[in-house]
């Protein structure tokens, strides 16, 4: 009777029903995820807002303050009522549905994964809302604020979400393969490009290259940066979305590229300018965790390194020679390193991926060389896509209110003229 029991005992635990994965909570998936969410928020409030306040004149810093917590704020509302669902519903290669409209069909106990799917949904809404921010360092000092609202909702709809669903969320990219562990080309270069557009469309500030337009103060820009830096480890830890090894892979993987970079870019300024700034340091800080953001759980220690030291130097370069090239005023050179330092991330985790520099490896049948041709279908992807959106967001503007505040109020400052309000008011 007994061998009866445990024959029958083993059909049901061999029969296929039981034998599918049933989703479990896990507790500690959670709670990490939850600190990791906590820590992007971190990033986009306090850490852009200071970092790119501090790179303004001072009758400009609330402005800035403004611009990035109402931006964050209409973004995570916008994320809430139809962002989530059309960048990860079930959809087509570019866009989801809208089953998840308000979040109606999200019930508390629901489970994304090891996690229940409100913390999911928060932290891929805080990705979106840091990635609309990074945007507002370009065309900074001269945009008007209802503008970059209008701007914000048409780019955010027809752009971020897009490259979100197209990467993450079941589309295009990621079914071709190509490598972007938390937003090389969704937040990175995605924003770069729409910055510069915008920095193009907007024109140079007034006194552009004929007078010093110095950061005001440049310990917000060190006190920004550090937040950034700590803020980063939920950005790209937190993309492994469990308190795993890979999470513990991609949590070095920051702080050595990261620190590499600042090494390098100290290095350059110090030999291309004879002293290394302060400034400079901080600016490395930002291009090693772009340059590390698609690859941080997909390469080695050595790689990541590797990663953050060329980023360092490509950066100096796009901030100072290639924005030459360009004749933009970036103001607070969001391309430059946002940009410049994402495209180099995204193409160099196709190298460092690989099993025999360190990496975690590619997918079958795909080699080194086919692998960075799928990063460079993807960034290409993301530079024409956002491009294009940027441009029509821009003009809907334009036609709507204006892009730009009249030579009085900009003179003056955007602080009094669009908020009513001084930072310094002696």
């Amino acid at each position: 009777m007994l061998k009866k029991i445990i024959f029958s005992l083993g059909l049901l635990l061999t029969c296929p029903v039981f034998a599918e994965e049933v989703a479990i909570v896990d507790k500690a998936d959670n709670g990490f995820m939850m600190i990791c969410t906590a820590l992007v928020l971190f990033m986009s409030v306090p850490g852009i807002a200071f970092f790119y306040g501090g790179l303004l004149r001072s009758k400009n810093v609330l402005s800035m303050l403004s611009q990035v917590l109402v931006t964050f704020s209409l973004i995570a509302v916008l994320w809430i009522v139809y962002g989530y669902s059309l960048a990860f519903g079930e959809g087509n290669w570019f866009f989801g549905n809208f089953d998840q409209f308000l979040l109606v069909n999200v019930g508390i106990t629901n489970i994304s994964g090891s996690i229940y799917e409100m913390i999911w949904i928060a932290f891929q809404g805080s990705f979106a809302c840091i990635t609309c921010c990074l945007i507002l360092g370009a065309f900074a000092e001269r945009i008007r604020f209802s503008a970059v609202l209008i701007f914000m909702v048409l780019w955010f709809t027809f752009s971020y979400i897009p490259m979100a669903h197209m990467v993450w969320g079941g589309g295009i990219l990621g079914d071709e393969g190509a490598l972007d562990f938390a937003g090389g080309t969704v937040v990175h270069i995605n924003a770069a490009v729409a910055g510069l557009l915008g920095a193009y469309l907007l024109k140079s500030r007034i006194g552009y290259n004929r007078e010093p337009l110095k950061p005001f103060n440049l310990p917000y820009v060190y006190l920004g940066a550090a937040i950034l830096y700590i803020g980063w480890f939920g950005f790209n830890a937190g993309s492994s979305t469990h308190a795993d090894e890979i999470a513990g892979l991609a949590f070095i993987n920051t702080v050595a590229a990261t620190a590499a970079a600042v090494l390098s870019w100290t290095i350059a300024e110090w030999l291309l300018r004879g002293k290394p700034s302060c400034l400079g340091a901080a600016s490395g800080v930002i291009a090693g965790l772009v340059g590390i953001t698609p690859a941080a759980g997909f390469v080695g220690v050595g790689g990541a390194m590797l990663i953050g030291l060329i980023c360092g130097f490509a950066g100096v370069w796009g901030v100072s020679s290639l924005k030459r090239i360009l004749k933009v005023d970036d103001t607070c050179d969001v391309f430059g390193v946002h940009g410049v330092c994402g495209i180099v991330g995204c193409l160099l985790t196709g190298v460092f991926a690989s099993e025999s520099l360190g990496g975690t490896g590619y997918a079958d049948g795909i080699t080194m060389v086919s692998q960075v041709g799928i990063q460079l279908m993807s960034v290409i992807t993301c530079v024409v896509w956002t491009a294009i959106i940027a441009y029509i967001a821009y003009k809907i503007a334009d036609l709507s209110v204006g892009l730009r505040v009249s030579e009085e109020y900009e003179r003056e400052g955007l602080d009094i003229n669009s908020h009513g309000e001084s930072a310094f008011n002696n």
